[in-house]
């Protein structure tokens, strides 16, 4: 035997109490007159609940049953069914505006990086994707993302890519709040970042672990996050707390010595720029807070009074020899002399290529 398919009836309207209201009057045979004067309600009141505009109160619902001898749960009822309904109505047409926002927002990566399920009922991955952003609705998110605080929005990407953009950036904040940190130490942090120098000499399984250990006692979380499709940004940085920042940082270019200038150009955000904004690094030097810390960077990784030197370099032989002179990993010494010189595929070799590991 086959179950007959039921139906639910959703109506994409709401009735006020009121109608109700007016129904139980008319079959008494009394006025809006009478009633108003028997519920001690002015008649202009009793027009504002006939047409929804003004709820029904618990006092109202008493008087209510006293005068027509309908109880006052009933009108209780009725006026919470009546704006459950309004707010259900409200719903969807937010609903409408939100399913165009999640068009924009890359839901199939972060389903396949496992930060959301990939649900096939629209609503449901909007929902999944609001609390991925921590949000609860769109409009929640543009209040987040939009604000004029957050200064990604000065880049081209954020303006024309803001759903992958913005979904790296809490990716991001995601891992990095789950970094156990101690309070930020701005003098335990420069000085993790002369030994963390040092760590770029060493291989991945060694240098990470180790760099993220030496920033999250110093108050800072590393965290590295894959680079998102249609957004070409190094790294960025931002503070989650005021005694607690981000680095967050992926494996563009691939390079160690484009990681390292990276990580130590956050580094340069960190330590001299105000807490209340948030820095991306695309590459780029017009803000006056980029072209500071890529000179932090710089100075840090190989200070320029090598430069000459390092200008001068004719051999592989030579960049080891500056490598070690400088405490310093031989690629990053092939990335300042490609810089000086313009000769972008010498010492190619050189620089060791990094990736990210398969789990």
């Amino acid at each position: 035997m086959e179950a007959k398919k039921t139906y639910q009836f959703k109506p994409n309207f709401a009735v006020p109490p009121g109608e109700t209201l007016k129904e139980v009057m008319d079959s008494m045979g009394m006025t809006q007159k009478e009633l108003a004067i028997r519920t001690e309600l002015t008649v202009q009141t009793l027009n504002r609940i006939f047409k929804g505009e003004q709820p029904i109160t618990y006092e109202t619902s008493d008087r209510l049953e006293m005068v027509t001898g309908i109880p006052a749960r009933f009108w209780n009822n009725l006026e919470g069914l009546y704006r459950e309904q309004l707010a259900k109505l409200e719903g969807l047409k937010q609903l409408e505006t939100d399913l165009e926002w999640l068009k924009s927002m890359p839901t199939r990566e972060l389903a396949e990086r496992k930060y959301i399920e990939l649900f096939s009922d629209k609503k449901e991955l909007l929902r999944e994707t609001l609390s991925f952003y921590g949000v609860s609705s769109a409009s929640a998110w543009r209040g987040i993302w939009e604000s004029p605080e957050v200064a990604a929005r000065r880049s081209m990407c954020f303006e024309s890519e803001p759903g992958p953009a913005s979904a790296w950036l809490r990716m991001g904040e995601i891992e990095a709040n789950k970094i156990t940190c101690s309070p930020y130490n701005k003098e335990c942090f420069n000085n993790a970042l002369m030994v963390i120098r040092s760590l770029t000499r060493e291989e991945p399984a060694v240098f990470e672990p180790e760099m993220k250990r030496l920033c999250a006692e110093s108050g800072v979380a590393v965290a590295l996050v894959k680079e998102v499709k249609k957004v070409p940004w190094n790294g960025a940085t931002k503070w989650l707390t005021p005694n607690k920042a981000m680095i967050l940082l992926c494996l563009r270019g691939k390079g160690e010595d484009r990681f390292w200038f990276s990580f130590f150009h956050e580094a340069g955000h960190v330590l001299h720029d105000p807490k209340k904004s948030l820095y991306i690094n695309d590459g780029k030097e017009l803000d006056p807070r980029e072209k500071k810390a890529n000179r932090f960077a710089a100075q840090i990784l190989i200070p320029d009074k090598y430069n000459k030197e390092i200008r001068q370099i004719s051999s592989d032989a030579d960049i080891t020899r500056m490598a070690e002179k400088l405490d310093i990993a031989p690629g990053i010494v092939v990335g300042r002399y490609q810089h000086l010189t313009k000769k972008w595929s010498h010492f190619k070799k050189q620089i060791k290529m990094l990736k990210w590991a398969q789990h």
